[in-house]
């Protein structure tokens, strides 16, 4: 008699097991990396299997994250084999015996949350929550359908993330000094609804309905719908890496991984902890650099320009920001690029938004070099000149401003624009894609840590960190969505040197 092979699937004590024991419409779990939280994700869509009408979608960000080694194809197919599930690797889906069906798809653009509308889905699952907007997940939400006699509901996984939309969501969960989950409040359910983008909070159904009952009163009346349908209740769960044995047996030195990081980066994937780190050398201000992002404010428009930070087939990005006056509109984003493919996709941003020549500037060090006489006029910025000389004095004189280097005078001034609330980032820069973990707007929060002021030099002039120093504390990576961010300035200080001259003259 043949033995038979037993594989039981089940979650592992700790987070896997208190994220799929909850009952919440909606269950977000984040925590330190290594968690096992996309394990999690994918046990719970196997609760209902069994059920014809059975079906969801887990979104990821793009497309390629799906595909990743390791990722979200890759962990399926070490699950659902198990329970008989046919794999469709072209269309990301998965076809269970009974007939409930799972799909992998991308919201990579703002405009790709529309192609689910009128969709009916009992089971969404997203995998990275702050790679997404706000509006993309509520309108999602506004998906979550089920008549297959299943109520429908939402999971979600995260890494600490103290810059975005869902800090805030989950912020009562979160001890606002220390930055750390609350152990008492971990798992525990809550409830809520949304007037626009106000959120209204209740520790029960009652509580939440009274709050909200002077906007849901005539929703209610004229529809006849029970006002416990227009509250979600939810709950956050938080997960440590010591929690995923399974993980720590195979692979252990990824805990080490985890630990070399700098020391922002270690708490956050280590320590799971949801706390930004403020210093007192910061070029740009904490709070108002995340206003660049969230604030209504309108800034200077009218004339158009392109920043253009160079990277040839290397380890560093080619980065093209788009400006409109003081607000950015557009970026391109290129891993590996050759000189053809650089000039291209500058002159296609050209086009596409009427920026002349002389209204680009490009990183003229190093590689960059190559772009002067295919884009004639356009200006090279040339980080270890000299500084400009300062528009409000005697420029007959031209006496530079006090500064080490032109990159170091166009960062500070960067810095007080932002400071000053001077400078926008639109919706569609910020939700593009940087690389496979974090967003423009999530990448430009995380170099901003790295450009500090440095101590005066023996003539008194300001100085920033070196370029050695922010790359270490970039995990040695460029900074270089930050320096085609500062390039900006190069346009108001050659603006106002041509009108004080004017006046001179």
């Amino acid at each position: 008699m043949s033995e038979t092979n037993i594989i039981t699937i089940e979650p592992q004590k700790g987070y896997q097991l208190r994220a799929l024991s909850s009952k919440a419409d909606i269950v977000i779990g984040g925590g330190a990396a290594g968690t096992g939280k996309t394990y999690s994700l994918l046990l719970e869509f196997l609760r209902h299997i069994n059920n014809p009408g059975w079906g969801g979608v887990i979104f990821r960000r793009t497309s390629p994250q799906i595909r990743n080694e390791g990722g979200l194809w890759d962990t399926s197919m070490d699950i659902f084999p198990h329970v008989d599930a046919d794999p469709r690797e072209s269309s990301l889906e998965w076809k269970f015996p009974k007939g409930a069906k799972l799909k992998f798809s991308h919201l990579e653009y703002e405009k790709n949350k529309f192609d689910w509308q009128g969709s009916q889905i009992p089971f969404i699952g997203f995998d990275e929550l702050t790679h997404f907007s706000e509006s993309m997940f509520f309108y999602l939400l506004s998906r979550n359908r089920s008549v297959c006699g299943v109520k429908p509901y939402v999971r979600a996984t995260c890494n600490p993330d103290p810059d975005s939309w869902v800090a805030n969501l989950i912020s009562w969960w979160i001890d606002q000094d220390t930055g750390f989950p609350i152990p008492e409040r971990d798992g525990k359910v809550r409830y809520f609804c949304r007037d626009g983008k106000n959120y209204i909070w209740g520790d029960s159904e009652r509580e939440c309905i009274d709050k909200a009952w002077y906007f849901l009163e005539d929703m209610v009346k004229n529809s006849g719908i029970d006002p416990k349908s227009f509250i979600k209740s939810i709950t956050f769960v938080s997960g440590s890496i010591y929690d995923n044995k399974k993980l720590l047996e195979v692979n252990p030195e990824y805990l080490g991984n985890l630990a070399s990081q700098d020391e922002a980066q270690k708490k956050i994937l280590l320590d799971g902890n949801w706390k930004t780190v403020i210093s007192e050398n910061d070029i740009y201000e904490y709070n108002a650099f995340k206003s660049m992002f969230d604030s209504p404010f309108s800034v200077r428009t009218g004339e158009k320009y392109i920043t253009a930070d160079i990277a040839l087939k290397g380890s560093d990005k080619f980065f093209v920001f788009t400006w409109d006056g003081d607000e950015a509109i557009d970026c391109e984003i290129m891993d590996k690029s050759d000189g053809k493919e650089v000039v291209d996709a500058i002159k296609a941003q050209q086009v596409i938004h009427l920026v002349p020549n002389h209204q680009v500037t490009y990183d003229n060090d190093g590689v960059g070099g190559f772009i002067d006489g295919y884009i004639p006029g356009a200006i090279p910025f040339k980080n270890g000149s000299k500084a400009l000389p300062d528009p409000e004095s005697d420029l007959k004189k031209n006496v530079s401003e006090n500064y080490q280097n032109l990159k170091t005078q166009c960062y500070y001034r960067s810095g007080n624009k932002v400071n000053n609330n001077l400078m926008k980032i639109s919706d569609k820069v910020a939700n593009t894609m940087y690389d496979d973990k974090m967003t423009v707007r999530q990448r430009m929060i995380y170099e901003r840590k790295a450009i500090k002021r440095d101590k005066v030099d023996a003539d008194g002039k300001l100085r920033i960190v070196s370029k050695e120093e922010m790359k270490a504390n970039l995990n040695g990576q460029s900074p270089d969505v930050m320096d085609a961010f500062m390039m900006k300035t190069i346009f108001d200080l050659k603006k106002q040197l041509n009108f004080a001259v004017w006046i001179e003259d």
